[in-house]
């Protein structure tokens, strides 16, 4: 429920502080008073477009603040949006605008989006606008109306809708898949082979590039170690020369005593020598290689070179890229089967919307049974006794399917006995087509699911009985809920539980618009204004003091 609302620098109002109480709120004016400036104030509170020319002029900003008793939906919405509220601890709403056009919000002094303003509006007020006949004339929007009225969750349809279009998305991938892997069907096989027939191996190229280096580089040391095979081995080698040297010393060595050291000395290098020559034998065993080995690596490698350069792709991405067309192949060889899995799916998933679709229209048909009846409990006070309404249910055109089930709404009234059902735009008559609106509107409020709703000249074109009547069922109304009515009608105005004066006043220099809460005396002097106008006469306070009397 709307407890407060502030208003500063907006427009002609300076400065102003109003509190609302439960049950019907009427606000009433002079044409021109202000009245509209409250509710673009408040809808500001409620996300509206901020809009520079709401700021008074001569001043920096303007600033609405509206103070609710928070609804637990309301609560629900909050806390998933991060913003605390303590339990009976009011929800202050603060928007700021900017003369530059800038704007603020603040929820609970929390800074907070013009979308989660919108978000909470639509859960704490519910404004029925002097201009709401366009959307309840147009067909599109009924289907809507009509589940808000009956509560009607189409959540289910929803997500059915959208597995069904993943599935029918998925079979399309794959029926284009198969189509394009078809045409190439030729040269998937022809690459596939030939990768197979290669089966190159994640870092195989970089293991034959260095195993080829190492073969040539042995080829250059197996030249230099048989010249070094040369030196040490053979008649005329190293080692030959040293035995005989050693043959000799022996000989002698007993002689003299440096003679044996020389021996000795030999002797060791001999030994040296050995271990050198079985080094070298070491070394060729090692290095030794098999030039066809070379050339086969070679081979290869260039192979693997030139595949890779073919699919522009590194030489270690081979592996992959065999796994990816072989993949491929083997999914267009398989490609009837997986069609048929896919298939199967969608045949699931659309049975399951049209399943959820089902549902949501036995739901809409139930709603419309009770919306039928409930229009038709006020079109008699409304004097249209012999008109009949109707909410035509039918099923929408295939490509009209979506996520709101398959269903077309359409009110439709009929204005005489015997006459057929047309839709609400064909009505003729003006006054016919207003009280129309007006039973719908109140129909559809009594459903409404926000605390707090507001009317602004619900009741303009008619008078009399009807307006009394009017009166009557907003007052029914605000049993339910909080309503605020800007109204011109005294048999409306004397309804209401609390009755706001707006009124425009001028100083010579600045037109300020102001807003008075009336008491007995003032009310009655108001609502005969409004039945007799400029001069208020003495018939008038009476026909006022009766209407307040029936009140």
């Amino acid at each position: 429920m709307l407890t407060a609302l502030s208003i500063r620098d907006v427009v002609l109002i300076e400065a102003l502080d109003l509190e609302f109480g439960p049950g019907l709120g009427v606000l009433t004016g002079e044409t021109g008073a202000g009245k509209s400036i409250l509710l673009d104030s408040l809808g500001l509170a409620l996300g509206a477009r901020a809009d520079s020319a709401l700021v008074r002029h001569g001043a920096a900003q303007a600033a609405v603040t509206a103070t609710f008793d928070p609804s637990p939906a309301a609560e629900q919405l909050l806390d998933a949006n991060g913003f605390a509220v303590e339990p009976g601890e009011p929800l202050i709403i603060r928007r700021i605008v900017k003369a530059d056009g800038g704007s603020r919000a603040f929820v609970n002094d929390q800074p907070a989006s013009a979308g989660l303003l919108r978000e909470l509006g639509a859960l704490l007020v519910e404004i029925h606008g002097q201009h709401d006949e366009r959307g309840l004339l147009a067909p599109a929007g009924h289907r809507a109306l009509l589940d808000a009225y009956g509560r009607i969750d189409s959540a289910p349809a929803a997500a059915a809708w959208a597995a069904w279009r993943a599935a029918e998305d998925a079979l399309a991938a794959a029926h284009a898949e198969i189509d394009n892997a078809a045409r190439d069907r030729e040269w998937l096989e022809h690459a596939v082979a030939e990768l197979d027939a290669l089966a190159p191996e994640p870092g195989e190229e970089q293991a034959l590039a260095d195993k080829r280096r190492t073969m040539q580089r042995a080829a250059k040391i197996a030249d230099d170690l048989s010249a070094i095979g040369a030196h040490l081995e053979g008649s005329e080698g190293a080692l030959s020369h040293l035995r005989q040297a050693a043959r000799v010393l022996e000989r002698v060595a007993p002689d003299h005593a440096t003679l044996a050291e020389a021996l000795a000395a030999i002797d060791r290098a001999l030994i040296e020598a050995g271990t050198a020559e079985e080094r070298l034998h070491d070394a060729r065993l090692a290095l030794a290689y098999d030039p066809r080995t070379l050339e086969d690596d070679e081979a290869r490698l260039f192979e693997l070179r030139g595949l890779a350069r073919k699919h522009r792709v590194q030489p270690d991405d081979l592996a992959a890229l065999a796994d990816e067309l072989r993949a491929r192949l083997l999914r267009l060889n398989a490609g009837e089967e997986g069609i048929v899995t896919l298939e199967a799916r969608v045949a699931e998933a659309a049975r399951a919307y049209d399943a959820a679709a089902e549902a949501l229209g036995a739901a809409r048909a139930a709603a419309a049974a009770r919306l039928d009846k409930a229009v038709a409990g006020e079109l008699a006070p409304l004097k249209l006794d012999a008109a009949r309404f109707r909410t035509a249910i039918a099923p929408a055109a295939r490509e009209a399917w979506g996520p709101a089930g398959k269903d077309r709404v359409e009110f439709e009234i009929a204005t005489n006995p015997g006459a057929p059902f047309a839709p609400l735009i064909r009505i003729a008559s003006g006054g016919e087509l207003s009280r129309f609106i007006l039973a719908l509107k109140v129909a559809l409020a009594a459903e409404g699911s926000a605390r707090t709703m507001v009317f602004d000249e619900i009741d303009r074109g008619v008078g009399g009985a009807v307006a009394s009547a009017i009166g009557e069922r907003l007052a029914r109304l605000a049993g339910q809920a909080q309503l605020l009515v800007v109204t011109h009608s005294p048999q409306v105005a004397a309804r209401g539980a609390a009755h706001l004066l707006i009124a425009k006043s001028h100083d010579g220099i600045v037109t300020r618009t102001g807003v008075t809460t009336l008491g007995e005396t003032e009310r009655r002097e108001e609502i005969a204004r409004m039945l007799s106008g400029a001069t208020i006469t003495d018939e008038a306070r009476a026909q006022a003091e009766r209407l307040l009397e029936v009140a």
